[in-house]
């Protein structure tokens, strides 16, 4: 994995981690209606038990006294000069206003809010965030290959609640968090950091390690916890590729091999290389689609597909050529590979 301080077992636990979604402003405007809310309680046992309370100066006990008298005692313990004098509304200042007035001070005095109850919160909260994770993807190493990968997916419609990423060096993570993604600070090769990433419930894990041996390992551990989950990964050395798939990878990228075949191809058509990397990313004016063929497509051909231009066809596995006799009538099934018009951003 990249560097950094990796999970050791035994150690601490894995941090799971994902920004939240109210700002400052947000969180200042939810601390003032809590104040009031709880003001408004106080001011409301107060004026419906108003009988039980005494005004020393005219005897009379008015609305605005009543107001006067919950805010005193809120903020302060009270002048003396409006008290309670029933049992009722003694046990009321006692076991209401008494608990209002120590969460008001907790609350506008933030340090103390932040560390009695927002701690307890954000581990509800990750909690919550973690067992809702379905079908999401795991970005495992937030490198130069990683957060090219997660920008792509979110410039591809992904939503940063359905991304999480793995990586030792918090401060790469606090990066991805700024993006709205979850984040698990650990070394990807452990069990406990992917369980923690939510591996079993993933749909794609992504596998960017920086080192081919790394890499490997951490997809046996993938395939080890969640045998069913697809795995893509970015592999540096040919020779390394054969024993990435047999480690369980279902597609390999190979980052330095593929931009040597683009540069080599610049050699003899210069917008070759715009070209293809147009389709593989967002942003141009073409993009590659993979699709199942529909139910109202079966049994026609390729060239009466209106959605795009069909350039491979996958059929149980195989890979059929536009040419070949079996690929002119699509069937149930079937996947396309298509050049497509950039869908609107």
């Amino acid at each position: 994995m990249p560097d950094g301080r990796p999970y050791r077992p035994g150690g601490d636990e894995p941090r799971f981690f994902r920004r939240g979604r109210l700002g400052v402003k947000a969180t200042l405007l939810l601390r003032v209606l809590g104040v009031l809310l709880l003001v408004g309680i106080a001011l409301g046992g107060h004026w419906l038990d108003r009988g039980g309370l005494r005004d020393n100066s005219d005897g009379h006990v008015s609305f605005l006294d009543v107001v006067y008298f919950t805010t005193i005692t809120v903020t302060t313990v009270g002048y003396g000069d409006i008290v309670p004098v029933t049992d009722t509304a003694r046990m009321f200042d006692t076991f209401v206003v008494t608990p209002i007035r120590i969460f008001v001070f907790l609350i506008f005095l933030g340090s103390a809010y932040s560390f009695m109850l927002r701690q307890g919160w954000e581990r509800w909260r990750m909690g919550y965030v973690r067992r809702a994770l379905k079908d999401h993807t795991i970005v495992c190493g937030y490198g130069a290959t990683g957060e090219a990968a997660v920008d792509e997916l979110l410039a591809r419609g992904t939503l940063p609640d359905a991304i999480v990423v793995v990586d030792c060096d918090p401060a790469r993570l606090r990066e991805v968090e700024a993006l709205g993604a979850a984040t698990v600070q650990g070394d990807a090769t452990h069990n406990a950091v992917l369980e923690t990433a939510g591996i079993r419930t993933a749909s794609t894990a992504i596998v960017t390690a920086g080192r081919d041996d790394t890499a490997v390992l951490v997809m046996l551990t993938i395939r080890r916890l969640a045998p069913e989950v697809r795995v893509s990964c970015a592999i540096a050395e040919r020779e390394n590729e054969v024993i990435a798939r047999d480690a369980g990878a279902d597609v390999i990228v190979n980052p330095i091999s593929f931009g040597g075949q683009l540069l080599a191809g610049s050699t003899v058509g210069p917008h070759l290389a715009d070209y293809v990397a147009e389709l593989v990313t967002r942003g141009g004016d073409a993009d590659l689609h993979e699709r199942t063929v529909t139910p109202a497509e079966v049994g026609r051909s390729p060239g009466e597909i209106r959605t795009g231009q069909v350039l491979r066809i996958y059929r149980d596995d195989r890979c059929l050529l536009l040419e070949d006799p079996a690929a002119q009538s699509l069937k149930a099934g079937d996947v396309l590979i298509e050049v497509v018009a950039p869908s609107p951003r």
